[in-house]
């Protein structure tokens, strides 16, 4: 990845100091959310200038189809790791598959920190108002995908299904039962105890917060629904924006600022596909995708 110019930082700084709910319209191009159906995703109406400010524009596609959709993504931006639900793979900044291995239903969005990957599991029932979730953190070696480490989170009470990493502590978000009108996300120590249960006053998101990343001093919660939710919040959990945005399959921040986001499809003949594209943060729509000058 290459490094960032001052004026690509100082332009992600300016939007993200920016960031608030907006309904105004934007450019679209077209996604999909945990159905398969399309939605629309703003685009940045011409990117030639940004381009010029900060590092390569990524599309990148995942190479193969798998039996379940894709959950979530992370990224040290040497790789990518994606996980399918039952499947866990590891590919360069191309897409192309280094190793890919078998896992347990149901393995969520993930996140990396010093060489491993932590990823939210839940072997139980999501989404339940009585908590009959089984929530847990499985850890793996990013080298090679070696499982290393198990921890249970049961105070995730509707199911583990999201994960960030945030100074020293981890930060675990899951589903949540219809008529619930708040978010909450679960904090635990290096070691997984738990420390505290924040609350984030979102409103309702359908079946709860799927994927989380903590980038440019705010937490980005991607959220399904039709439309799909983007939710936007402080370093404590203080509603920033809530925007109609795709988020849902996966949010990554990079080193230069910019975010990574997840797509995919999903299939009937469990042929599901991923990928992810760069981004840049946005005041009205909470991020916009990068389009590189040839697909302008």
């Amino acid at each position: 990845m290459n490094h960032p110019t001052t004026a690509l930082s100082t332009l992600i700084l300016l939007a993200c100091a920016g960031l608030a709910t907006c309904n105004a319209q934007t450019p679209t191009t077209s996604g999909d959310n945990d159905t398969g159906k399309k939605v629309s995703v703003p685009t940045i109406a011409s990117q030639s200038a940004a381009d010029k400010l900060g590092g390569r524009v990524l599309d990148v596609q995942c190479s193969g189809t798998y039996p379940r959709h894709l959950q979530g993504i992370c990224s040290d931006e040497t790789a990518i790791y994606w996980s399918f639900t039952t499947t866990l793979v590891k590919t360069d900044m191309d897409g192309n598959v280094i190793r890919k291995i078998p896992v347990v239903d149901h393995h969520g969005d993930l996140c990396m920190h010093d060489g491993r990957l932590y990823v939210a599991v839940n072997l139980g029932k999501f989404n339940d108002p009585a908590g009959n979730a089984d929530s847990w953190v499985y850890v793996y070696d990013a080298a090679d995908l070696t499982e290393l480490e198990k921890h249970e989170v049961q105070q995730v009470f509707h199911g583990a299904g999201g994960i960030g990493y945030r100074d020293g502590q981890f930060y675990v978000v899951g589903g949540l039962p219809d008529a619930v009108n708040q978010n909450y996300v679960y904090q635990y120590d290096p070691k997984f105890q738990f420390v505290k249960k924040h609350v984030v006053e979102s409103g309702h998101t359908h079946l709860g917060i799927q994927a989380a990343t903590f980038a440019n001093d705010r937490w980005w919660f991607g959220c399904y629904g039709n439309p799909a939710i983007l939710l936007v919040t402080d370093a404590n959990f203080q509603m920033v924006g809530r925007y109609e945005n795709v988020g849902s399959l996966g949010i990554e921040g990079l080193a230069d600022g910019r975010l990574l986001i997840a797509n995919g499809k999903t299939s009937k003949s469990h042929e599901c596909t991923g990928g992810c594209r760069t981004a840049l943060p946005d005041a009205k729509s909470g991020f916009q995708i990068q389009v590189a000058p040839n697909q302008e």
